[in-house]
């Protein structure tokens, strides 16, 4: 096991990367495994998610809130509603909630402060904060505030192929990279991550995303596949980054396994997630596998149904019409089957 974790170069990252012989992949899941036991151990923190609006400035081409989708119903929560959700977050016994929207800016920073604020005054919860590409100081104004963690993902490292599905927005002056760097000296737990299996993205560009995960000494880790959405540019099959087909990473559950088995081996103390995504593409047993890989967070949804329908980054999202009373209890009984244990407390990153 130590010579697989002291030999992961970019050339052998991509090589397990590219690796599809079941039998092969054996000691990568039983590697992650372990370092997922030594360092962060057998509990999986549960993180209440909180939607807090869907409509978006940007015009990310594989998203569905994007500013350019007629579509959509949006809509924003009122600060009644997102306390009433991170109080019965806190009744399920969650320790964290995370407050997710688009790059909205409705939510003026005053306003998200004192929700903050109300959180923390009342409840003892983390707060997270995934709020899209807000100004530093906005972000300093939220820490201030209370705000414990912040999570932006850079969705991939190459720059070229970044351009093209995430424009940027007029006389932008700053990159994900420098608001990750921002966030770290304002003494936020950063939380990033990457999209798996976006058209034009290549094995040398995710080996080389993984790697970059250590190099930023993440605090939190979110990686996914990419699910199109039709009314999307990309899931339409428009602007697609063409790449020679051989080195097109593709967007399957296998290789979501082996990206965070390969992610908790370069970074073994971090927090990451099971994603909803992983358990949309295989309901049974998704979130459990990726447990078992590798994972050690679910965030389960505690935004109102009425609402949770109109999120869709992208379709048929796992767990959309279920209220988040039956899906706290549905993820203890899988939690429980797979031998592990629901964490207690805010569980932050073990430094």
């Amino acid at each position: 096991m130590h010579n697989l974790i002291d030999n992961l170069t970019l050339d052998a990252v991509e090589q397990w990367l590219r690796q599809d012989d079941r039998d092969a992949l054996e000691p990568l899941w039983a590697a992650a495994d372990a370092v997922r036991r030594e360092h962060v151990g057998d509990a999986v923190h549960l993180r209440g998610l909180i939607e807090i609006s869907n409509y978006c400035v940007r015009q990310c081409a594989y998203c569905g809130l994007a500013v350019t989708n007629p579509y959509l119903e949006r809509y924003r929560m009122s600060d009644e509603e997102v306390l009433d959700c991170a109080r019965q977050a806190h009744r399920f016994g969650y320790g964290t909630v995370v407050i997710q929207g688009g790059e909205d800016y409705g939510l003026e920073t005053d306003r998200i402060a004192g929700l903050i604020r109300k959180i923390k005054s009342e409840l003892p919860l983390a707060v997270t904060l995934s709020l899209g590409e807000r100004e530093p100081k906005e972000l300093a104004a939220w820490r201030t505030a209370g705000a414990d963690r912040y999570l932006l993902r850079f969705e991939t490292s190459d720059p070229e192929l970044y351009a093209r599905i995430h424009p940027p927005r007029p006389r932008q002056t700053y990159d994900r990279f420098d608001l990750l760097r921002r966030l770290r000296e304002l003494g936020y737990e950063v939380g990033s991550g990457v999209m798996i299996g976006i058209p034009g993205q290549t094995y040398r560009t995710l080996a080389r995303d993984i790697l970059k995960f250590e190099v930023f000494d993440l605090d939190m880790i979110g990686v996914g596949p990419y699910i199109p959405n039709p009314l999307t540019p990309l899931g339409r099959g428009e602007d697609v980054f063409a790449v020679d087909p051989d080195d097109q990473v593709p967007n399957e559950e296998q290789m979501t396994y082996k990206v965070i088995a390969l992610t908790r081996l370069v970074c073994p103390q971090a927090n990451i997630p099971s994603t909803t995504a992983l358990a949309t593409i295989n309901r049974d047993a998704g979130r459990e596998l990726g447990l078992s890989r590798g994972a050690n967070v679910v965030m389960p949804n505690v935004t109102p149904v009425k609402y949770r329908t109109r999120y869709e980054i992208y379709p048929g999202k796992a767990c959309l019409n279920e209220t988040a009373q039956a899906c706290q209890g549905c993820l203890r009984g899988r939690i429980h089957a797979i031998g592990r244990f629901v964490g207690q407390g805010p569980g932050g990153r073990l430094r």
